[in-house]
């Protein structure tokens, strides 16, 4: 079992930054790939980033490329979303994840149903 609990939610305007984290529990960290979810009210979720069991590969929904930056520190059992310029169109509960089954020569998957664990997910409003 993996528990996964997200904090760094908050309001921000347009343009501003927040960083998100999620901290894992219960298993071994660098057993399993980490990703991030998000779902807007009114709309499927969606993913929004993903990062492999070394921090090796990251992964990316081309909306957010270049303004959002994943990573992982395995010795604190975290990762972090650092989210940059953001939009109002990025307001959105956000989800952590854990995918213990992913390895890199595999295809990412993007609609969540082979990620295993999932956070309470955290309240991210971005105001115009």
């Amino acid at each position: 079992q993996v528990q996964l609990v997200e904090a760094g939610g908050g309001l921000v305007q347009a343009g501003g930054s927040l960083r998100l984290s999620c901290a894992a529990s219960g298993r071994s960290f660098s057993d399993y790939a980490m990703g991030w979810f998000r779902q807007a009210p009114g709309k499927e979720r969606e993913f929004v980033a993903a990062i492999s069991r070394s921090g090796g590969s990251t992964y990316y929904v081309d909306s957010v490329k270049g303004r959002f930056t994943i990573s992982r520190d395995n010795a604190k059992n975290t990762v972090y979303l650092q989210m940059n310029s953001l939009k109002p169109e990025d307001t959105a509960v956000y989800y952590c994840n854990a995918w213990t089954a992913f390895t890199t020569d595999q295809a990412m998957d993007v609609k969540g149903t082979s990620w295993d664990y999932w956070g309470q997910g955290t309240q991210v409003t971005v105001s115009s």
